[in-house]
């Protein structure tokens, strides 16, 4: 079975905003529902069944058919095919907070990042609804565009809608299991995905706050190598990504074979310094022969 991860749930404005607060609070327990951070007789009816199971590595399936907030079809694969890595979220348009919560902060990162949405990465919002409609995504992007405030970057985000058939299989490939309710609202987690790309999920970043230097290593860590600096990338090298603190950790033992590294090539400059010292002060000597010759002159 494959793990689950702790993660925020929430539907509706008051059950959100009261999940939200337990789960944001660094004291509180996490776990998925039922295991060890939420009791099964805590869960309301409306949850269960509602997680994130984490199926890091994964090869999403891309070439399900939805359609982009323009009007025309695509498929994850499409978007993927210019080699940027992809930052995914999945909800659904007329969510009335959770979703709006989680896309406000992710903008808001977006926003403070030196990198680009169609120039450096792609983002993909897939909305699991099947009945919200073109002109709704098209309408829920130009508002985000707007809030962005960089221009001509539209090309670089996607709202997609899509039968039920697409958006579950998306879903399920995520580990992303959501409810429907009675009353037409879903029951779901929130998270951002980062998907590499060849297309493999490679990243969890959970709840509705999401660090722009956490999102920055996200990135470069999905984009394997086609996005960042090498000084990026050195500084990922160095640190793990921690569910549990929602932030990349930085590894002693990272630390430890750096300082090791340094040390043998600080004692190997020195070792071959003095090796160069003594050759050169050797090298002006006279050779034993004119020395010789010399003290045979001077008697």
């Amino acid at each position: 079975m494959k793990p689950t991860a702790p993660f925020l749930i929430g539907f509706g404005a008051g059950l959100a905003i009261a999940l939200s607060a337990t789960a944001q609070s660094p004291n509180s327990p996490v776990g998925p529902l039922g295991g060890a951070g939420l009791s099964a007789e805590g869960v309301p009816p409306e949850l269960v069944g509602v997680d994130i199971v984490e199926n890091l590595g994964v090869k999403l399936p891309l070439d399900l058919p939805f359609v982009d907030d323009d009007g025309k079809p695509t498929t994850l694969g499409a978007i993927l095919a210019n080699g940027k890595p992809v930052l995914l979220h999945l909800g659904y348009y007329r969510c009335p907070m959770l979703c709006t919560m989680v896309l406000n902060e992710a903008v808001r990162s977006l926003g403070k990042l030196d990198w680009t949405a169609g120039t450096d990465f792609e983002f993909v919002s897939a909305s699991i609804n099947p009945d919200d409609s073109v002109e709704l995504a098209a309408a829920k992007k130009q508002g985000y565009l707007a809030e962005y405030g960089r221009e001509g970057v539209g090309r670089g985000w996607h709202f997609l809608t899509a039968p039920q058939t697409s958006s579950q299989a998306l879903a399920d490939a995520v580990g992303f299991k959501f409810r429907r309710l009675p009353d037409g609202e879903y029951a779901h987690a929130a998270a951002l995905f980062l998907v590499a790309p060849d297309g493999r999920l490679v990243r969890y970043l959970y709840g509705v706050k999401f660090e722009p230097q956490t999102v920055r290593m996200a990135l470069v860590e999905a984009g394997q190598g086609t996005i960042g600096t090498p000084l990026d990338r050195f500084i990922l090298w160095c640190h793990q990504y921690d569910p549990t603190e929602g932030s990349y950790t930085l590894l002693a033992f990272r630390l430890m074979q750096v300082g090791g590294a340094i040390t043998v090539v600080l004692l190997a400059s020195g070792i071959g310094w003095m090796w160069w010292r003594d050759s050169r002060k050797k090298s002006l000597q006279p050779p034993v022969e004119a020395q010789s010759a010399n003290a045979h002159a001077i008697h």
